[in-house]
């Protein structure tokens, strides 16, 4: 049976992608901070800034996937919290790296989350592919320091590949349920213009890619893990309160107002980016929820199904 590692996986990606791979024949192992090796999927303890990890966890592994690092939304920007977020990333791979290289069988491949934040703001309509350049920021900054990391484990003679996450939709965690909250007062906000681009992507498909990276022996490099459809933030809020909410009224949150608000941190929500998933269409990855109002139907459906 084909073994997986999986650090941050008990997040709400990790999460999904334990059940998705573990339905598929493989043997799912997760890292943590807390230990369960009786737990449905043995969790074994690492700790990134003490630079160790259970040996066990390592043991005949044949691929590992890191979505380790701290949450970019989750509080505001202080300069402390902005060098945990760079820290959390790069210094997961970093010992992750110092691990297989230490390793006398190592895996197959190194597959790692990443994110369209390394492209900054581009209001502008054009299609954002691969080979763009960063943008300026935290946002990208922070992206970039975080694909140098996982472009060094090229050293270790692994298939590497990075995944350029979007906004993942979730019912369970993520952007979508924030977005749905003021919607049960009969408001949906959208931010400052509305005219942002925000590529998205179905958490289904997403851990569908990290499957598809595994089984692909010549995918290698950074992918944009985006649906082919990216929407405005306008569009986004109206198809999802038409789903969800279709009382809701649809309002502006003025950009002074979230900047006032939220800081810096603001630029979370305010900068993106028309993304273009063409590269791992290319190599062959389906879809099964291109567009977004069909996206939302299904993850609505699943609200009702339980």
């Amino acid at each position: 049976m084909r073994s997986v590692l999986i650090a941050g996986g008990t997040g709400l990606i990790g999460t999904r992608l334990s059940k998705l791979l573990s339905e598929q024949g493989f043997e799912v192992r997760q890292l943590s901070r807390d230990p369960r090796p009786d737990a449905l999927y043995p969790t074994y303890a690492w700790d990134v800034d003490q630079g160790t990890i259970d040996a066990k966890a390592l043991e005949n592994v044949d691929y590992i996937i890191n979505l380790a690092g701290a949450g970019v939304a989750d509080k505001p920007w202080t300069q402390v919290r902005k060098r945990l977020i760079i820290e959390s990333r790069v210094k997961s791979n970093q010992l992750l790296k110092r691990q297989i290289l230490a390793m006398p069988e190592k895996p197959k491949a190194f597959i790692s989350s990443a994110a369209v934040g390394y492209y900054g703001d581009n209001p502008s309509d054009q299609w954002v592919n691969e080979d763009v350049a960063p943008g300026k920021g935290f946002l990208p900054e922070s992206c970039i320091a975080w694909e140098a990391s996982i472009r060094s484990l090229s050293e270790t003679g692994l298939r590497v590949v990075g995944l350029r996450v979007g906004i993942v939709l979730s019912t369970k965690g993520g952007a979508l349920p924030k977005l749905l909250e003021p919607m049960k007062f009969g408001t949906a906000p959208y931010f400052g213009t509305g005219r942002t681009w925000y590529p998205w992507i179905h958490i289904d498909d997403l851990c569908r890619m990290f499957l598809f990276a595994i089984q692909d022996e010549g995918m290698q490099g950074f992918f944009n893990a985006v649906a082919p459809h990216p929407v405005r933030n306008r569009e986004l809020i109206r198809t999802t309160s038409q789903v969800f909410a279709p009382r809701a009224i649809n309002i502006p949150a003025p950009a002074i107002a979230l900047r006032m608000i939220l800081g810096e941190l603001a630029d979370a929500i305010l900068t993106g980016v028309r993304a273009s998933s063409g590269k791992i269409q290319q190599e062959g990855f389906d879809f099964q929820y291109p567009q977004l109002e069909a996206a939302l139907q299904d993850l609505k459906a699943n609200i009702k199904a339980k």
